[in-house]
């Protein structure tokens, strides 16, 4: 039987969605204009993964999020503000302007941080649920990594002890079937990495990764599971449709394909649940975007109106005393 959700919640879950893909949208037209330097990456389409799970945890729980992890840090309810002028290299930035759009963290909201090498955020969270067991905490830790990110050591080496000591860790992984430019079939002999639980005596699901609602209804579940139970492996199908960054030349898919994945997107998909169900009305949702792009413009505003890191702080936090 399907939880019932507040009105509230479908509220958070739609309106949070949208605000990524805003933000993501005026990113992208920023790195275009000289305005965001180095690279980004870009979870357009599949906003419903980090949405519907971080919108489950209290500020008490542990994220690690990945270098495509800003649904994941919006999902937490960091600062968009900051997290703008980070992505422009402003002293406001989560990290002074240092770090960029693969290196943001909020310790106030319980992020300890996004991670830019692939899988390396496996192992800090077992690590961090370590702590928390050993500190009889009600709280758990969820690590968010890609598809490729489960061919690495650092998954299979993280996901054994966790198994052995029963860490209170959700590890999700966010299938987007392209490592870089690789599809999954190319890289492992299985089609649901779920199953990859099972090697450590682990439970494992698989879930439609665009639907914001079943994800929301399962990480409820899962955070209560592994309190109890220790680790466990959710998998989230999903698909990006952009390239891997922005200087993906995405030869490897067809038009067609990531057409059809357009056609499934997540945040059309609540929205038209929404109105079927008569939560909220057209007119609702439309004054939801406008809220969204505003909330965007002002962030854009307190970034480019930021100053920027000063020379005389380059090696502030470089080192320790």
């Amino acid at each position: 039987m399907n939880m019932i959700l507040s009105k509230t919640i479908h509220k958070e879950l739609y309106y949070k969605m949208i605000l990524c893909r805003k933000f993501e949208e005026n990113a992208a037209k920023m790195f275009n204009l000289g305005k965001i330097h180095g690279t980004t990456h870009l979870c357009i389409g599949e906003e419903a993964t980090g949405i519907g799970v971080c919108s489950v945890l209290a500020k008490e729980d542990y994220i690690l999020q990945t270098h495509r992890g800003h649904n994941q840090s919006i999902g937490k309810n960091m600062s968009i503000k900051r997290m703008m002028a980070e992505f422009l290299g402003k002293a406001t930035g989560y990290c002074k302007g240092m770090g960029g759009s693969m290196h943001i963290a909020d310790f106030s909201v319980g992020s300890l941080g996004a991670n830019g090498i692939v899988g390396g955020g496996i192992p800090i969270a077992t690590g961090a649920a370590f702590t928390q067991r050993y500190t009889k905490s009600d709280s758990i830790t969820v690590c968010f990594f890609g598809d490729g990110a489960t061919n690495e050591g650092a998954f299979h080496e993280s996901l054994n002890l966790a198994s052995v000591w029963k860490l209170p860790v959700l590890f999700v992984c966010t299938n987007n079937l392209y490592g870089m430019s690789t599809h999954i079939s190319k890289s492992m002999n299985i089609s649901d990495i779920s199953l990859r639980a099972t090697s450590y005596g682990i439970k494992g699901i698989s879930l439609d990764g665009n639907d914001v609602l079943s994800i929301y209804r399962e990480t409820v579940k899962a955070k209560e599971y592994v309190l109890k139970n220790g680790p466990m492996l959710m998998v989230l199908n999903t698909y990006r449709w952009t390239g891997h960054s922005k200087s993906d030349t995405q030869e490897y898919r067809t038009k067609k394909e990531v057409d059809e994945w357009k056609e499934k997107c997540p945040i059309k998909r609540h929205g038209e649940y929404l109105l079927s169900h008569m939560l909220f009305s057209k007119e609702d949702l439309e004054l939801m975007h406008i809220q969204a792009e505003q909330e965007i413009r002002d962030a854009v505003t307190f970034a480019e109106d930021s100053p920027e890191p000063c020379i005389e702080n380059i090696l502030d936090d470089v080192y320790a005393e």
